[in-house]
């Protein structure tokens, strides 16, 4: 229970409903045992009595009590409905924006589809225990009180025959908890990587259909599903003993109660009522009996979700503001590094003593070959990532000592792999600043030289993009996102500049709508073309995690170095 006790939090703001729906719901019970202890009097007035007036008013009462218990009934059960969803709503709230706080380190090492289980199906399951079961528990707890006292003031020895059974309860259900309990986890977990195997290759299904792998794809979730398959009917097989054999004990009891209580009919030292309402109260203790041995599988089965759910909330980022942390108001844009090392593996180090700077507005390219640490660079500067030796400043202050909500609101990131979301155009431009009006948005998409291409689609800037941007071309996505970052008006670009899959036209104008957002803003930027680089104030040449050259395009070619190595293998592209 003290994995569960982490939810009081978000129990707390309920708590008086959640009160509320237990009174009604203990109300329902209390009704129940009154309406079975009538019935046995009323059955004592029909067979033993056989008075008819006393019989009508009896009835009445009875018909009074259902009504009661219906409108309780209804009370709770809405109440217990309401509370239960608001309660998951604001745990998947916390939970989502706990996401958002943790580093892009964390991201990297999970698969989307296992973080998206967590988050919809292991809630899921804990729902029912941490909401409506202790609810329904006041009323079990009710029945099971109520009925064991009116069981020993009618008849003490018919009540310990019930209760000679319990221990056997209580054992069988201890047993079946524990398999229940590693069946359900394991349950969890293959369907988390199920999840991630459908969003894998729904997201990839392009990758899937061109290089024919459509089968296999479907036999490795063919594989998946039957070994989820096979423990879920694992877990069913237990399920399928488990509930029979308190069934079974609890039964036991009754038919005890029946033989001895039937021989004190027959002796006359109970009435036949009393008998009748004895058999009753019996048979009504099977609920709490067997709701507690359900409650029991259910609890055990939302404790591995419980567990995987709060792993997520325990971890911290990795990159994150310090308690002595400043805002950022106003900068210039002065950026430097200073001795700057990083490693993903401590083992493997991705860069090494690197040291350069940056002055307001100019335009810094970054160089080199495949792995050499250009992308490392870029997610140091962002602060993706804190450096593991050295440090990187802000007109003189180091970032690590600035809040991260007011650096990020001085940098904008245009990466290569163009990222919209599935909303319209307009709502996609507008990321970078909710605020912005109509005319900034169109400012905006026409330094981009996005707005032409909007203005032709027939709904414009309401056009839906579709997920990822799927309605739109490679360019215009890209001049989209430009817009985006030019209407955020940020003083630091960070640009992967990579063009090489669009078409003449949309490079050139891609190239276009670049120049216009790189003006008057210090700017890095991975450069692949030639016209970029010679433009460049600096030039940075990075080989093997050490920043190896610095210089303009002709001082680099002058020293005869990696730089002119790589031009001269056209590794830097030259314009079309």
């Amino acid at each position: 229970m003290s994995t569960f006790s982490r939810f009081l939090p978000f129990l707390r703001p309920y708590l008086s409903r959640m009160v509320l729906a237990g009174l009604l719901v203990m109300g329902v019970a209390a009704i129940n045992l009154t309406l079975l202890r009538l019935a046995g009097t009323l059955w004592d007035i029909i067979t033993v009595q056989r008075d008819q007036p006393k019989m009508t008013d009896m009835i009445l009462i009875l018909l009074g009590l259902v009504v009661l218990q219906g409108l309780c009934s209804m009370g709770h059960s809405y109440l217990t409905a309401w509370i239960s969803q608001r309660i998951i709503a604001d745990f998947r709230r916390h939970l989502f924006g706990h996401l958002h706080t943790l580093s892009v380190s964390f991201f990297a090492r999970r698969r989307t589809g296992e973080l998206l289980s967590r988050l919809m199906n292991d809630v899921t399951v804990i729902q029912s225990v941490v909401t409506e079961t202790p609810i329904d528990g006041a009323k079990q707890l009710v029945t099971f009180v109520g009925g064991i006292t009116f069981l020993l003031i009618m008849n003490w020895q018919l009540c310990l025959l019930i209760l000679v059974l319990l221990p056997l309860l209580v054992l069988a259900a201890k047993f079946f908890g524990r398999k229940l309990k590693s069946l359900s986890t394991s349950i969890q977990d293959h369907t988390a990587a199920m999840s991630t195997l459908i969003e894998e290759v729904i997201s990839g299904i392009r990758v899937v259909k061109s290089f024919v792998q459509t089968q296999r794809e479907e036999t490795r979730f063919a594989l998946q599903v039957e070994q989820t398959l096979a423990l879920t009917m694992r877990k069913a097989g237990v399920m399928a003993v488990f509930i029979p054999v308190i069934s079974l004990l609890t039964f036991s009891a009754a038919a005890a109660v029946l033989w001895y209580g039937g021989q004190q009919v027959i002796d006359g030292s109970v009435s036949p009522g009393d008998l009748f309402a004895f058999v009753l109260f019996a048979g009504i203790l099977i609920g709490p009996f067997s709701s507690a041995a359900r409650v029991f599988a259910q609890v055990r089965e939302a404790q591995g979700a419980t567990q995987r759910v709060f792993e997520i909330l325990d971890t911290r980022a990795e990159v994150s503001d310090s308690p002595t942390a400043t805002r950022l108001s106003s900068i210039s844009g002065h950026i430097r590094a200073d001795h700057i090392g990083f490693a993903y593996d401590p083992r493997r180090p991705v860069l090494t003593d690197v040291s350069f700077e940056a002055k307001p507005g100019e335009l810094i390219a970054i160089v080199g070959p495949t792995g050499a640490g250009k992308t490392t660079v870029m997610n140091l500067l962002h602060r993706f990532y804190d450096p593991t030796e050295g440090s990187i400043t802000i007109d003189g202050q180091d970032l690590r000592h600035v809040t991260m909500d007011s650096w990020y609101r001085q940098i904008s990131l245009v990466p290569q792999e163009t990222i919209l979301f599935g909303g319209t155009i307009l709502d996609n431009i507008r990321y970078g600043n909710e605020k912005a009006t109509q005319e900034e948005v169109v400012a905006a998409s026409r330094a981009a030289h996005a707005h032409d291409f909007i203005m032709s689609f027939p709904d414009q800037y309401q056009t839906i993009v579709g997920e990822k941007g799927i309605n739109v071309s490679g360019g215009q996505r890209q001049r989209i996102a430009i817009a985006r970052a030019i209407v955020k008006n940020p003083r630091i670009l960070l640009l992967d500049e990579a063009t090489s899959a669009l078409d003449g036209e949309s490079e050139r104008l891609v190239q276009e709508a670049l120049e216009q957002l790189m003006k008057g803003r210090t700017t890095f930027v991975i450069a692949h073309r030639l016209t970029t680089i010679q433009r460049a104030d600096r030039i940075l040449v990075f080989n093997k995690g050490r920043l190896v050259e610095t210089g303009t395009h002709a001082e680099l070619m002058d020293q005869k170095g990696l730089y002119q190595y790589l031009y001269t293998l056209r590794l830097i592209e030259l314009p079309s």
